[in-house]
């Protein structure tokens, strides 16, 4: 250690750079596998794909992921020790063809973090690698992978080297918490990498980009289990959106229950219609609101997977399916919107007599209230872990959005986008 102090923060970039090459270097090709085919994950490289970011099958909740995350606080105390990394200036829409300064910059910051291979030097051309170079620190960081620098790119390239040490240092605590037993099969949600992963046998089996809860709507930590699916459900509104969202759209749009096909009941069970309630008052939290089943417009979707809890929480399909294609996927309530729902409750119900693949999509497709309860509840983990390393050398770090680090809100956090609200 006491060598990479004596080097100057100039001279030890380089090194850093070269010493996280090295440690990805001995990546075994297994770690490369293709995991399932999820659309979120795909990816185009037109040069460099030696920087491209390995689909890893090693799980975020791992002995492999605790040690290699132990070995990269090591690494980051070096780098901050040296004076971490060089800045980069503001800048938008920068992509192949761009050229200038900032460039050169930018060159300067994707090699000090490994994102690009320094012998492809400091040119002023925006060039195929740097592009691959900018998707791969994307991905890392959990933005999508456009290869184009916008400012959520930017702002997550000039966070501290400091920073990023304590939040490794936080989470190596996290990882440690989850070092027993796991179960064999088991599902991790990590809430801010908004990222549900299945594993089974140590590997992850597959990935789903998720939506979870707003800052101020927070999906919660917690050990759970899965223990029935419900298909084509209905959707009750919660007490908490009765009131923040669905009074407020109703004064704005007397039409919205019905076009969105969401009935009222009073205490009796008796059906009323929306110009039966006063909407100027606080009447309409007196009564329940239940959406009928339909994939297309219900704020489930086609399936409801039920976990036990006190938070009153669970996962589900969506009919907005536009969100798994944003950076910053925080627009529920508190429950969790799971991307390629077919191919995680195919999972879940594999050791579950009478429901392979074809009989899933016979349930969604025919419309039909169904529940299908697993042979074996399943363990669920939901997560917050905001920084960790895998086997390859490869860094993660996602923005702490619900300040649980202690560091202060980072600057991403507050680019958060507000979602309508679906559960």
């Amino acid at each position: 250690m006491s060598a990479f102090r004596s080097l100057s923060r100039r001279e030890f970039l380089p090194a850093f750079a070269s010493l996280l090459a090295a440690t990805t270097a001995g990546v075994g090709a297994a770690r490369a596998q293709e995991l399932g085919g999820q659309a979120e994950w795909k990816q185009s490289y037109d040069a460099a794909t030696n920087l491209r970011v390995a689909r890893s099958t090693t799980p975020v909740l791992s002995p492999m992921t605790l040690q290699s995350t132990e070995q990269m606080v090591e690494t980051y105390r070096r780098l901050a020790s040296a004076g971490g990394f060089p800045q980069m200036p503001q800048a938008n829409n920068l992509r192949v063809g761009s050229k200038g300064p900032v460039v050169v910059a930018l060159r300067k910051r994707l090699i000090a973090s490994n994102d690009l291979d320094p012998s492809l030097g400091t040119s002023q051309t925006y060039d195929s690698f740097v592009e691959a170079g900018v998707r791969r620190f994307q991905e890392r960081h959990g933005l999508i992978p456009t290869g184009v620098i916008n400012a959520a790119t930017v702002t997550a390239m000039n966070v501290p080297a400091e920073v990023r040490l304590r939040q490794l240092e936080t989470n190596v605590v996290r990882l440690r918490s989850y070092a027993g037993n796991l179960g064999n099969r088991f599902v991790v949600a990590n809430i801010p990498a908004a990222l549900v992963e299945t594993v089974e046998n140590g590997m992850v089996m597959t990935r789903h980009a998720a939506g979870v809860g707003k800052i101020d709507r927070q999906s919660p930590v917690m050990t759970s289990r899965a223990t029935d699916i419900n298909f084509n459900p209905y959707w009750t509104v919660p007490a908490s959106i009765i009131r923040k969202d669905l009074i407020p759209k109703m004064q704005a749009d007397p039409n919205y229950l019905t076009e969105n096909k969401i009935r009222i009941y009073n205490q009796q069970g008796q059906e009323l219609q929306p110009t039966q309630v006063n909407w100027r008052s606080d009447e309409a939290t007196r009564y329940m609101f239940r959406q009928d089943p339909g994939g297309e417009f219900n704020s489930l979707g086609f399936v409801r997977i039920n976990i036990i809890n006190p938070y009153g929480v669970y996962m589900h399909d969506t009919p907005a399916k536009g969100i798994f294609g944003d950076d910053f996927r925080f627009v529920s309530s508190g429950c969790m919107r799971v991307q390629n729902v077919r191919d995680y409750i195919t999972w879940l119900l594999k050791e579950t007599p009478g429901w392979g693949r074809e009989q899933i999509d016979a349930a969604i497709e025919g419309g039909q209230r169904i529940d299908a309860r697993l042979a074996q509840p399943v363990p669920v983990y939901w997560t917050y872990i905001t920084a960790w390393a895998t086997p390859d050398g490869l860094v993660q770090f996602r923005d702490d959005i619900y300040n649980k680090d202690g560091l202060g809100q980072l600057p991403i956090a507050s680019m958060q986008k507000a979602g309508d609200e679906d559960e």
